[in-house]
């Protein structure tokens, strides 16, 4: 038999041709249920929001509905950007009109964008673009969007917005798993942030500096700089400094920096830039005070690469000089520390953070192995072996232990050199501290290499996070609760602020809080599926709340990510010490329906 599609005329006498397209596909999420409360209410709001909200949107960016069957749309655009654009400015609106209905009749929709090779016929197209649109809505959160790498790769430094990685996921009828991307407008596009005080002390964000060495592969050098620069000025006890993971989410964009220290709190902002070429560094940064956005500071460090700590140090002390002039000489000394003497270490150990911070499987074997070989350069870089204990943790967090016994006894090593060699290194210690803590369950030595580290580095946010993961854990809730609000005023954006949120969640669960461990756990769930403690408190904590089908639900996610998860291995998940707490979180778990 012949080609049905022979001649570009489909059986049906329509024309076809095939194009690449960029692809939004979208439905109302719990649709259902609404028509079987109220059929011709639902019916009406649907029609309601497509005439004042969704066909004038399309239209504004440019695309074309090709497809309306039901609560389901498909559209179709020419510029990947449009369609991103357009599935947030629906949901902006929408958001805005469900504010105003009441909470049994707000109607929330689900949307995918997808850049693929579609067939078109007549008025509508079909093809594996269009699946994958389809599979990607599926996967975003009621009011939420999700894209495809392809779009992804075709957005990313053009739009404003902030993106999460969700990892690769096998969807039907698609036989390559697909990378998945959460689109979280930003403040000066589609959703307003709330605006954070300032603190009581000098308080500063670095900005990531701009790449101008002409190789996009030296783009982990320069965010190694910025790295370093904030670690430096984290030191100060008299200097607030925000994280680094919130200060890289406006990495890629023009910013405003009014917008900047609105959003992070903060009343100083430093922006830079790196070039390195062949031998030889330059570095340059300018200070601005954003109350009044004056220029403080500007200059421009010169020198070859084997001088590289030494510019950074000279950077650090101009800011301090900018901002702080009072602080004493002597700390700006203490604050100087030479990671290792070894440059080739140095460049093993910054690809290393750079795969570490994509918290992806494959990001976390690569970063691993960079540490590793850091390790053999300079066998005293203590902060290469804090971070190593580090992708430990980040494994059995999310299931990807492979060799248990033998990966529990390199974390032991990793951790225990990081801690022997890094007694005046805050970023060694609290890595080592979670490993003691959490893959090693040595609740007490991780509580004492933690404090260690936020006592020499009291701006170190993800310090007072694992302090307060382990306090949870050793039975003390409410300090933990103290100790992650800290994390979240350091690192108010973190694009992996979903642990932040898990860490609240099991301190209210243990607290015997349990409406309030669901609410912050599902929120945690929905900003990083791949993370394993989530939804295990999800599904406590709802259980012994009364709602078992939620409690269920997240007992499947659960057995998604990690599908060895049982009740009897729960003591080799969560180091629990006071007995009182496993038997509550075995209770919920088992009436959640997880296996024995």
């Amino acid at each position: 038999m012949g080609d049905p599609y022979e001649n570009g005329v489909s059986p049906w006498g329509f024309a076809m041709e095939r194009r690449l397209a960029a692809i939004l596909a979208a439905d109302v999420a719990g649709y259902s249920r609404l028509m079987a409360t109220d059929d011709t209410g639902t019916l009406a709001l649907l029609q309601q929001l497509r005439g004042e909200v969704i066909d004038p949107t399309v239209s504004q960016f440019r695309g074309r509905i090709v497809g309306s069957a039901g609560d389901s749309l498909l559209i179709e655009f020419t510029s990947a950007l449009n369609a991103v654009e357009c599935a947030v400015q629906i949901q902006t609106s929408l958001a805005e009109q469900n504010s105003k209905l009441p909470a049994d009749r707000r109607m929330a929709f689900r949307i995918g964008v997808n850049l693929g090779d579609v067939i078109a016929e007549g008025d509508t197209i079909f093809g594996d673009g269009v699946n994958i649109a389809a599979r990607l809505e599926k996967l975003a959160e009621p009011g939420g969007v999700c894209i495809g790498r392809n779009v992804y790769d075709q957005v990313k430094g053009k739009l404003s917005h902030n993106f999460s990685d969700l990892g690769e996921h096998r969807v039907h009828n698609i036989p390559q798993p697909i990378q998945v991307y959460r689109v979280q407008p930003n403040a000066t596009g589609a959703t307003t942030k709330s605006t954070l005080p300032l603190p009581d002390k000098p308080s500063i964000a670095v900005l990531p500096f701009e790449n101008l060495s002409g190789d996009r592969e030296q783009e982990y050098f320069a965010d190694g700089i910025v790295e370093e620069i904030i670690t430096a000025l984290s030191r100060f006890r008299q200097l607030f400094v925000i994280a680094r993971n919130s200060s890289f989410i406006y990495k890629g964009r023009a910013v405003d920096v009014k917008h900047v220290g609105r959003e992070l709190g903060v009343r100083y902002v430093m922006e830079g830039s790196v070039r390195k070429a062949g031998n030889r560094v330059r570095i340059t940064g300018q200070l601005i005070d954003v109350s009044t956005g004056a220029h403080l500071w500007a200059d421009r460090f010169d020198g070859a690469l084997e001088d590289v700590f030494d510019l950074q140090d000279q950077v650090t002390a101009s800011v301090v000089g900018a901002i702080a002039p009072r602080l004493e000489q002597a700390e700006i000394e203490r604050s100087k520390n030479k990671p290792t003497e070894s440059l080739d270490a140095y460049d093993y150990y910054l690809r290393g953070m750079a795969a570490l911070h994509r918290w992806t499987r494959e990001g976390n074997d690569e970063a691993l192995s960079m540490f590793r070989q850091a390790i053999e350069l300079d066998a005293g870089f203590s902060s290469a072996y804090g971070m190593a204990a580090r992708c430990y943790s980040q494994r059995k967090v999310s299931g990807w232990f492979v060799d248990r016994k033998k990966e529990i006894a390199e974390a032991d090593w990793f951790a225990r050199r990081a801690a022997e060699l890094g007694r005046g290194d805050a970023n060694a210690l609290s890595a080592a501290g979670i490993a003691f803590g959490y893959v090693l369950g040595d609740l007490d030595e991780g509580a004492a290499v933690t404090d260690r580290a936020i006592d020499l580095n009291p701006n170190l946010a993800w310090g007072w996070l694992w302090s307060g993961w382990i306090r949870v854990w050793m039975g003390e809730p409410e300090l933990a609760l103290q100790h992650v609000e800290r994390a979240m005023r350091l690192s108010p954006h973190d694009p992996w602020f979903a642990n932040m949120l898990a860490c609240m969640a099991s301190a209210h669960f243990f607290a015997g809080r349990y409406e309030q461990a669901s609410s912050w756990a599902e929120r945690a769930v929905r900003d990083n599926p791949r993370h394993l403690m989530p939804p295990t408190t999800a599904a406590a904590s709802n259980a012994l709340a009364g709602r078992i089908t939620e409690a269920k639900r997240a007992v499947t996610r659960i057995l998604e990510i990690d599908p060895t998860m049982r009740l009897s291995n729960l003591p080799d998940f969560i180091p629990l010490r006071r007995p009182e707490d496993l038997e509550r979180f075995t209770e919920g778990l088992r009436k959640a329906g997880l296996p024995e």
